[in-house]
Order: C-alpha cells, then sequence, then structure tokens
C-alpha cells in the first residue's frame, strides 16, 4: 500500500550509513567527561603535592596524611625525622607530609589582615 505513496528505491536512497565519527561519538564525549572530572584536577593535585614535598626545609611545621603536627628536625630522600614534643622524634616517609601546619591555625580575623 505504502509502495503507492514512496517508491522502494527511493526510500532505500535516502537511508544514509552512519558516518563513522558519529558513531564514535559517545565515547568521545564520556572520555572528555572523564578528562575534565577526573584526570586533570587529580594531575593539579599531584603536582601541588610534588611542589610541597620540594619545599620542605629544616625547622618547618607539617603535618603528615594521618593528622600528626611537627618540627622537621631531619630530612633525607625518603624520610623525614619529627619533632612531635620536647625530645620526642618520628621518622615518617616524605610522601606522607600533608603540608604546612600554619595555615591550620589562622583564624578569620588573621587572614582578613
Amino acid at each position: 500500500m505504502l509502495d503507492f505513496f514512496i517508491s522502494p528505491a527511493f526510500a532505500e536512497a535516502t537511508a544514509q550509513k552512519p558516518n563513522a565519527m558519529m558513531s564514535f561519538m559517545p565515547f568521545i564525549l564520556i572520555f572528555a567527561v572523564f578528562y575534565f572530572l577526573m584526570i586533570r584536577p587529580q594531575k593539579k593535585k599531584l603536582e601541588e603535592e610534588k611542589n610541597l614535598l620540594a619545599k620542605l626545609g629544616k625547622g618547618d611545621e607539617v603535618y603528615t596524611k594521618s593528622g600528626v603536627l611537627g618540627v622537621i628536625q631531619g630530612l633525607t630522600d625518603k624520610v623525614i625525622t619529627l619533632e612531635v614534643s620536647d625530645g620526642v622524634k618520628m621518622k615518617v616517609l616524605r610522601g606522607h607530609i600533608a603540608g604546612f601546619s600554619a595555615p591550620l591555625f589562622e583564624t578569620k580575623e588573621s587572614k582578613g589582615k
């Protein structure tokens, strides 16, 4: 019945093959979302951590990823000696240093100055 209105040859000619690029478009979009939401921020975080570990020096007040506060007494390539109390020293792996402890104790008034 539809052959009367649309010839089968015309219907086949108008049916297009899917473009190869368009079939990969969902995968490209998913990768772009993963890159901007997961990969790029992680790279930035790792770069900041690398810069922090390069800046460490003797006498710096730092905290570890486990929450221990201390003053750096000694440095090697892999190990840092922290003084956590008067005369109490502990060795920590360099990669476990989370940051400088001074910003932890800033108050709102001192940030505004």
